[in-house]
């Protein structure tokens, strides 16, 4: 009889363990998923995270490590390129800010008229886009500058802000990051109208 109990004790252990290690096969964990579509350069802020994330549940065994899991590894990140609804958000699609300006000693913003910039690229810079500006001499030879400059904000005509998702208004004022110690050069070589601007073309993730 005792032998039996025994036995039956151990089964039910038994049970009890194979039941735990299956739920824990099958623990949920939280994610994030693109909502609508994240234009490249947006910024993710907490009054704007509503519109363009997701939470969705799955099972941790499936959620890959890059996955973006938590509101604060989301705020203050910029999307690196256009992100489609739908798609799984991972730290690799987004860049912080103090990233992008921790190659500078004194990061400002300079700011300078689309008018004042010969072939701004079309006018369609926005917010998050990286130009390359250049130099060109009065015997027409043109000197890399600037490279990958980093677009903080984009003005219209009316001086409000353009969303980084509108394909079609014309960029009129438009701010860069710019080491303080460059600012001087920039100002004067844009004053003399010899700068020149391309846009770094977008990569996927």
């Amino acid at each position: 009889m005792l032998a039996a109990l025994v036995a039956a004790v151990a089964v039910f252990t038994v049970m009890l363990q194979l039941e735990k290690n299956v739920l824990t096969s099958y623990e949920k964990g939280t994610v994030y998923t693109a909502a609508v579509e994240i234009p490249r350069g947006q910024v993710i802020t907490q009054e704007n995270c509503g519109l363009y994330f997701k939470v969705q549940e799955l099972d941790r065994s499936c959620i890959p490590e890059s996955a973006l899991c938590s509101m604060e590894q989301i705020t203050g990140l910029a999307a690196r390129f256009d992100i489609e609804p739908g798609v799984l958000l991972a730290t690799g699609m987004f860049e912080n800010l103090e990233d992008v300006l921790s190659g500078m000693n004194e990061p400002v913003v300079a700011g300078f008229k689309a008018e004042d910039l010969y072939q701004v690229a079309g006018g369609t810079l926005r917010a998050g886009d990286r130009i390359h500006i250049y130099s060109v001499s009065e015997e027409k030879e043109a000197r890399l500058v600037w490279d990958h400059v980093y677009v903080q904000e984009v003005f219209d005509q009316t001086g409000s802000r353009i969303e980084s998702g509108d394909s079609v208004t014309a960029a009129q004022r438009i701010n860069v990051y710019l080491d303080k110690s460059d600012v001087e050069e920039f100002y004067t070589e844009l004053a003399s109208g010899t700068l020149r601007v391309v846009k770094e073309c977008q990569q996927g993730f």
